[in-house]
């Protein structure tokens, strides 16, 4: 099993002038650190108008520069949003592509549709369209990674001309694909597509044993790929997996606070029950007045990776149990100093075996799972594609409203360039004379 680390970037009220800076300048230290460590990824997620909650609305620009500070941790969006309201895929394509090249192919491409109200309001989008929006979207940023040039979309939500998107990934076809997934459903959904599971599991490794089964089931049983490369993973996230490893039990107790459940909460206010005013509601203030109605709210022994290295060895070795291929573990909000810490523990006293036993592990399942991807390729389908038109070009002035409108601004620019060209040649005759 994989241990990697899993950002929201929570920034709980009050808030100082500074802190944004520092939250991401913290969150780059510990990268830094995680990969000397030997964790396997680190995923940032992207949300937006979320305050309190999540801060992390420019994954990409983060992770790029996390790849400028280490070596061999891999780079994952957890997720990325694709309706294209929020994110066109051609847009889509050329980050993740940017960023696979910059990271020497570090790239872990989590997809997902967004499910709050802040953010599906924000943007404009019917929630009934999202499912819809998002299997278009991914084809097509998907396709505009692949195809030279991408032959073009018309479907519900996109409608994209030929072009060919650059650059491409380093990663070829495309980097691996996941799906967040939120529901069993979903679950089977990512094995049908050959796409990694990014699934939450909020009960612990017992019932994920089955989920990790039911994926690979689905998978052998049903898949009828259209991805180029295909990505058979499940990976476990959820509030109940936080890290705060010390050199003692309660140390980490202490040092987790009352952060450790904010996570969970933050679902709750934003996705089901709160009510949000735009800066003006506290939500962390909201989370510590449950808290004292309900302290189990803020975690504690057995709710997370949370205690000594021998604890926390024991806590993940269950999780190892159920066969699951990555576990992510959350980090505690305003705790930098501890998280630095806890990152060097991990690497020091917890990582080195699970790395030992995943590396043979993932040897084993090579094997195990060569005749099932035999069989799944043999299911495969092919990626739908528009046939190229090779008289099709584009060029000159845009245009609009039915030709009666003309941007001028270029040809107002060129004619200063030339302008300044005569000039410069006069002037140079005349020193010449």
């Amino acid at each position: 099993m994989k241990i990697s680390l899993f950002y929201e970037f929570a920034l709980p009220r009050p808030w100082v002038p500074d802190d944004e800076r520092l939250l991401f300048q913290e969150g780059l230290a510990e990268v830094e650190a995680a990969d000397k460590a030997g964790f396997s990824t680190v995923w940032l997620t992207e949300h937006h108008f979320l305050e309190e909650y999540c801060h992390s609305t420019a994954p990409e620009i983060f992770l790029a520069a996390a790849s400028q500070r280490t070596e061999n941790i891999r780079l994952g969006f957890g997720v990325m949003h694709l309706p294209p309201a929020i994110n066109h895929p051609a847009r889509v394509a050329e980050r993740v592509a940017t960023l696979d090249l910059i990271s020497d192919g570090r790239v872990e491409f989590g997809t997902g549709e967004s499910s709050s109200v802040g953010e599906l309001g924000g943007f404009g989008i019917d929630p009934a369209d999202k499912r819809a929006q998002w299997e278009e979207a991914l084809e097509v940023s998907i396709r505009c990674m692949i195809e030279e040039p991408f032959t073009g979309f018309q479907g519900q939500h996109i409608q994209m001309p030929a072009r060919n998107v650059i650059p491409k990934p380093h990663q070829r076809a495309h980097p691996p694909v996941w799906v967040a997934c939120t529901r069993p459903s979903s679950v089977q959904m990512a094995a049908r597509l050959g796409a990694g599971a990014l699934s939450f599991a909020y009960t612990g490794p017992g019932p994920l044993a089955d989920r990790v089964r039911g994926y690979y089931q689905e998978f052998a049983d049903k898949a009828e790929p259209w991805l180029p490369v295909l990505n058979p993973n499940i990976l476990a996230i959820g509030g109940d997996l936080s890290m705060m490893v010390a050199p003692t039990d309660e140390q980490a107790l202490q040092r987790l606070g009352l952060g450790g459940g904010f996570f969970s909460f933050g679902i709750m206010h934003y996705y089901m029950t709160g009510q949000h005013t735009p800066g003006r509601t506290g939500v962390w203030e909201r989370y510590l007045e449950a808290v004292k109605e309900d302290e189990t709210l803020a975690y504690g022994p057995g709710r997370g990776a949370i205690g000594s290295p021998g604890t926390v060895r024991e806590f993940l070795r269950g999780y190892e149990e159920s066969g699951v291929d990555e576990i992510i573990l959350l980090l505690n909000p305003r705790s930098h100093e501890a998280t630095m810490e806890s990152i060097e523990l991990m690497g020091e006293q917890v990582l080195p075996e699970f790395i030992e036993r995943d590396e043979k592990a993932v040897a084993a399942k090579a094997r195990r799972l060569e005749p099932v991807i035999e069989k799944v390729q043999a299911r495969r389908k092919p990626l739908p594609s528009l046939a190229f038109d090779e008289n099709y070009a584009f060029g000159g002035l845009p245009t609009g409203r039915g030709g009666s409108f003309t941007a001028s601004e270029i040809p107002e620019a060129m004619a200063e360039i030339n302008e300044g060209r005569v000039q410069a040649a006069q002037r140079a005759k005349e020193e010449a004379q």
